[in-house]
């Protein structure tokens, strides 16, 4: 081999190192992927940033409303026409039209004026026009409060949609920590019935057994390799479930991920009595929010003042000019009052349903709290009953592999004790899973 494809076995064999290093994730690091990639929180702060700019636009009622606007006309007529005949005074028309004459005289100063006016034929101007509300009914304050309301409302509901991502995020974790808990007792279940396919073997030769003894231990064998490749293929789908979930790719390698917080020893949280659910303070803004479109619509029906002015330029009658005008108006709409009224209680009623709603779900939450807490301690105290189980199939799996190789017992005794032993370690990896689960949900829902 020469020098040239020593380097590139080097490369190879880097490369392929590399790729076998998978980082592993903890659930903290799962988390902060999450936040930085998951398209749920991406919206929840989008839905935030919208409400933001709702907001941005209700301030802008406070200040002058201004505009620019431009005309340009031209009539086939003018709007204008006077002339002698036009006047009702015979005797001065009668001199007018004599004066015109003398002065247009060809021989005289043939001054040549008109005998009729014609104005406004044609014409343009440029206006400026600025309104300031001075009082608007309160709707320009409530619409602002009503604003604050939304944006608040918005980062609640972001709150509530990171806790129940979160969650689903680190049931995720732990189905895919469970799996790879029950493949690793899979594999000593196998090294199990390994061992015992020894013994058989020696027994089969001695002709203390029948060949169907080593046929059933076959097919246990078969069976829990079948159950080890659906168990591979369940990580696999539970990982890219984890990884679309945290916004990262599925690596070739697999899923490493950290186990130190899935074998630890549970313990039972305390309730945080000062912690408000995100749910109620969405409840209270709803409330609030009927209350300040009432508010608003009661501002439709009340007096409107506002002051401004405008400024104009342009040509109008035969040359430029510019001119401003000062304005205030004052505006009570009166045939509103009817409609308004029923309006009105229309909001009281919306409020009222609000409140109510507010009372049910309020009780409601307290309920959930206390049965996610009675879960907690009902799966904490079903675990501590399974590992007392795990070692009671321990010790009956030993005294049948004993009494097997003693020729008191049967292959079938000691397989049942192995199946047994291998369901009671199943049951603490699905026990510590329902357990996590559970302790999770009653942290979010009673505060950390």
């Amino acid at each position: 081999m020469n020098k040239s494809h020593i380097i590139i076995l080097l490369f190879a064999l880097l490369i392929t190192g590399a790729k076998a290093q998978t980082p592993v994730l903890t659930l903290d690091s799962c988390f902060a992927l999450a936040k930085a990639n998951n398209v749920q929180m991406q919206t929840a702060q989008l839905e935030i940033e919208k409400a933001q700019q709702v907001k941005a636009q209700v301030f802008t009622k406070y200040f002058p409303q201004v505009s620019i606007s431009s005309i340009g006309f031209f009539s086939a007529r003018p709007f204008i026409e006077f002339g002698i005949n036009d006047i009702q005074d015979d005797d001065l028309s009668a001199f007018l039209s004599a004066l015109i004459t003398s002065l247009n005289d060809p021989e005289g100063l043939n001054m040549g004026l008109p005998t009729e006016i014609n104005l406004m034929q044609a014409g343009h101007s440029v206006n400026a026009t600025a309104l300031v509300p001075v009082y608007a009914g309160g709707r320009i304050m409530n619409g602002n409060r009503l604003a604050n309301v939304g944006v608040e409302a918005a980062r609640l509901k972001a709150e509530v949609s990171e806790r129940d991502m979160l969650e689903n995020i680190e049931s995720s974790y732990y189905l895919v920590l469970g799996l790879k808990d029950k493949v690793h007792t899979l594999e000593s279940a196998l090294a199990l019935t390994d061992s015992l396919e020894r013994i058989v073997d020696v027994a089969l030769r001695a002709g203390l057994i029948t060949k169907s003894d080593k046929l059933r231990l076959s097919l246990k064998q078969n069976e829990l390799k079948a159950k080890q490749m659906q168990l591979g293929n369940g990580i696999v789908l539970a990982s890219q479930l984890l990884c679309q979930q945290i916004g990262i790719e599925y690596p070739e390698a697999g899923l490493t991920l950290d186990t130190a917080g899935f074998a630890s020893n549970p313990t039972l949280s305390v309730v945080n009595e000062d912690f408000v659910r995100p749910e109620h303070q969405l409840l209270q803004l709803q409330v609030d929010a009927e209350r300040l479109r009432k508010k608003l619509t009661l501002g439709e029906a009340l007096p409107q003042v506002g002051v401004g002015g405008t400024f104009a330029y342009g040509f109008l009658i035969r040359r430029y000019k510019a001119n401003a005008i000062a304005l205030a108006q004052v505006s009570i709409p009166l045939s509103q009052w009817w409609e308004t009224s029923h309006k009105l209680k229309e909001h009281d009623i919306a409020i009222r349903e609000a409140e109510l709603m507010q009372q049910d779900l309020t009780e409601k939450m307290g309920l959930q709290v206390k049965q996610a807490y009675n879960q907690m301690v009902e799966a904490d105290a079903l675990l501590q009953s399974d590992k007392s189980a795990l070692d009671m199939a321990q010790e009956n799996y030993r005294l049948a592999e004993l009494n097997y190789r003693a020729g008191m017992n049967t292959i079938t005794d000691v397989l049942e004790a192995h199946a047994l032993l291998l369901q009671a370690k199943n049951a603490i990896t699905d026990r510590q899973i329902t357990y996590l689960s559970a302790r999770r949900r009653y942290h979010d829902l009673s505060g950390r």
